[in-house]
Formats: structure tokens, sequence, C-alpha cells
């Protein structure tokens, strides 16, 4: 007999392999590949082209459109924002200014024909000499090449270097609480010899000109000599003057324009030109402000002004992609330690020229 057919037990199934890893692979791949084409992008429009003796940079904030009130029509009025110190400082990880990031945005407001007209809106005490000069200039530039008027919408606070910007305005607009003026320029220092006598350290300094060190701290204040207070005080009221011509050349045009609908300056304006703090309401008496309300009262004047019936508020925020955010991993904060105090104080920083409230310095 045929013996028994030898009959083999069943191969056992191979276990599966995860393959959650490779799925994790697969993004990270797909994340560092984006990073580094959003990084050669940035490259590239960071590249200086030189033509002849004219040099060409093709760099600038990314900005977004919108929308914050829709009115179902093609105009708009776009609301350009000054909010806290004026800076010429990068404020965030995009690496721009305050300076760069107000004039991109007057650029884009002037590039599109559906613009009609640029509501400022500000709440800033002031703040550096050079960065409030520049976007006020900005302002005056917009209004003069592309022929839209810019309205100055003042919130709780805009005084000294947040009524510099407002200045060149064709139209200004504040709450008759608003906190204004403020007109004038302030540099302050710090004088530490006294603590150093104190506990027995002697400066010594070696300069190249007797008027290297006018503004050091470690001298006696007895040291001070009359010619260098008096140098100072030139470089102040050359400052002081510049920021008085603003106010005049900027009230002026804007009451050529206006015409008897705005409020033109008051013959003893100057003398309200003294540092002080003015309400809204005051101000208007004297000319620095044409009309009393809030951002929807500016928001109407703008549409009068610009000759539209409606118009859609549009904003243009910065836009930040995923190179911004790899970017912040690679800044440290390498001069101390932070420390929250629950308030935001100004960063001041000693012998700069600042159009500052005095109210928020104290």
């Amino acid at each position: 007999m045929a013996p028994p057919p030898v009959i083999a037990p069943p191969t056992p199934p191979r276990p599966r392999k995860s393959r959650g890893w490779m799925i994790f692979a697969l993004v990270l791949l797909l994340l560092l590949a984006v990073s580094v084409l959003f990084n050669i992008g940035s490259v590239f429009k960071s590249i200086v082209h030189v033509q002849g003796l004219q040099v060409h940079r093709f760099a600038g904030p990314r900005l977004d459109e919108t929308l914050l009130e829709d009115n179902n029509t093609s105009a708009k009025i776009a609301v350009v924002n000054i909010d806290g110190i004026i800076t010429s400082r990068e404020i965030d990880q995009s690496g721009y200014s305050m300076v760069d990031i107000i004039k991109a945005q007057l650029k884009r407001a002037e590039e599109d024909r559906k613009v009609k007209a640029v509501i400022l809106k500000v709440d800033s005490p002031g703040g550096e000499v050079l960065a409030s000069d520049d976007i006020s200039k900005a302002i005056k530039d917009f209004q003069k090449q592309s022929r839209k008027p810019v309205i100055a919408s003042m919130g709780s606070l805009a005084a000294s270097g947040g009524y510099y910007v407002s200045a060149p305005c064709q139209w200004i607009v504040a709450n008759e609480l608003t906190i204004t003026g403020s007109i004038g320029v302030i540099m302050s220092t710090w004088n530490y010899r006294g603590l150093m006598n104190k506990v027995g350290l002697q400066p010594f300094t070696f300069k190249s000109g007797k008027f290297k060190d006018m503004l050091s701290g470690s001298r006696e204040p007895t040291d001070i000599s009359p010619e260098e207070i008096a140098m100072v005080d030139k470089l102040i009221k050359e400052t002081y003057d510049k920021f008085k011509s603003v106010v005049a050349e900027g009230r002026g045009r804007a009451h050529e324009k206006n015409k008897d609908e705005g409020q033109p300056l008051a013959r003893d304006w100057e003398d309200y030109a003294d540092g002080r703090v003015l309400s809204g309401k005051e101000a208007q008496h004297l000319g620095f402000v044409d009309e009393l309300g809030d951002f929807d009262d500016a928001a109407d004047r703008a549409k009068e002004i610009a000759g539209v019936s409606e118009a859609n508020l549009v904003e243009y925020q910065v836009r930040y992609d995923l190179s911004d955010f790899f970017r912040m991993f690679g800044k440290t904060d390498a001069h101390g330690v932070k420390v929250d105090l629950g308030v935001e104080l100004p960063k001041i920083e000693a012998g700069r020229l600042y159009f500052l409230s005095p109210t928020y310095m104290h």
C-alpha cells in the first residue's frame, strides 16, 4: 500500500511592517523641501542687480489685502495703522520696520486704481525723529503723486510724533478727548558720575576732540561747558523748527484744498507749540484738527473728499510664510533677560532725539 501523503503545516503569515516611520520621514522631507524653496525665493527677491551706476533692489514686505468692511462696491478706502512707538527698528519676524511697512502699504494703495482714499489710523505717543519724518514725507509724497487724499483718524493718543505724521494729511479727525499736540523735541541722558564716586570708580577717557564725550554720563556735571550746552540746544532747536515747519506747511496745504470746510491754524498757534498736550477739542479750536469725531466719521469724510458714495474698507497685512517661521529660530537675544512688568515701556536711548510725549515717558 502507498504511504499516506505528508501534509505540510501552513506557512504562518509574515508580520506586516509598520509604515508610520515612512510617513513621518516623508512629511519631514516635504517640509524641508518647502523651506528650501521659500528660502531660495527670498534670496532671489533680495538680489541686488547693478546696471551701470544704478542699483535696483527688489525687496520689500509682502502684503495681503484684508476686507474690513464690505459695502458691495468696487471702490476702496485703505486703512493704514500707526500704533505704538514710531520706530525704525524691526517690529516683527518679517525683518521690516514700521517705516518699511507703511511705505509699502502706501505704495500698494497708490497702485490700486480702486483705492480712492487712505485713512491713517493713529494711536501713538510719538517716537524717533527720523522715523516720524520718513513716514511724514511718505504721506506727503503719496498725496502729491497719487492725487488721493489721506485722512487722519486719531485714537486716544496722537501726540508729538503721532501728530507729526498726521500733520501732512488733508483732513484730521480727532475725538474731543484725544490727547494730541505735544509739539516739541526731547533728548535725555543719564549722569552717573555721583554714583561712580560713591563706589570708588574712576573713569579714564581718551578722545580725539574736546567735544567727543560731550554726552558722556561719566563726567562731572561741573565739567560740562556752556559751549557744549549751546551746541545741544542748537541741535534741538533746529529739529523743533523742522517740526513747526511740517505743521505749518501741512495744515496750510490742507486748508487750501479744504477751503472753508476745514479748520485753519490759529494766528497764535505757535504759542501752544511748546510741548504741552492738548485735548482734541482744544486742538480743533487752534486749527491742529479739522473735525471732532471717531473712525466712522473719518471714513465718511474720506468718501466725501474722494467723491464716492460708498467704499469698501480694506487693510494691508504683512504676509508670513514658512521662511519667516524658520527665521525666528535663528534669532537670539544676547543682551540680557527680558522681564515682564505688565506694561510695554518705550525703548528710549540716551542721546537720541525723539518726538515723544512726556506723559508717556513718565
